[in-house]
């Protein structure tokens, strides 16, 4: 795919929490899974393995702390990490806090909803501590 043609190449947006030169943590407005984020690598590559190592390090190390940030301000019972990139070819990762109540637990979330499960989580309250939490664990350390 060409990066003319890539949303995620061309696609800016209000809801970036974070940033940095190699990539970008994106809030996603899904009602059914709330605190759902992605971690949009800023250059149009297709593959982990198309990235040299120390990229590589830094962009799971981006992955693992929006994970923990949503464990520590979302407390779900379980968070999937997928990076699939079937259908936008553009490396991203999908970082999704699950709920045992959720419409599609345990299965993935791309799949038919099971049940109308509504996950009762002040949104806003969410957003706002995950991008806080975020910050704090991706903000280099202070030099003494």
């Amino acid at each position: 795919m060409p990066t003319t043609a890539c949303p995620l190449c061309q696609s800016e947006s209000a809801d970036i929490l974070w940033r940095n030169a190699l990539c970008r943590v994106l809030w996603v407005e899904d009602d059914d899974y709330p605190g759902y984020c992605r971690v949009i690598l800023n250059s149009h590559r297709q593959e982990m393995t198309d990235l040299p190592e120390s990229e590589r390090q830094e962009l799971m190390a981006v992955v693992f702390a929006a994970e923990a940030a949503l464990r520590e301000t979302a407390r779900p019972d379980k968070v999937n990490l997928a990076s699939l990139g079937n259908q936008v070819s553009h490396l991203h990762w999908h970082v999704i806090p699950r709920w045992q109540e959720d419409a599609t637990f345990p299965d993935a979330i791309w799949v038919a909803a099971k049940r109308s499960g509504r996950v009762q989580v002040d949104r806003g309250r969410l957003k706002r501590d995950f991008a806080a939490r975020l910050r704090e664990l991706l903000s280099p350390p202070e030099k003494t």
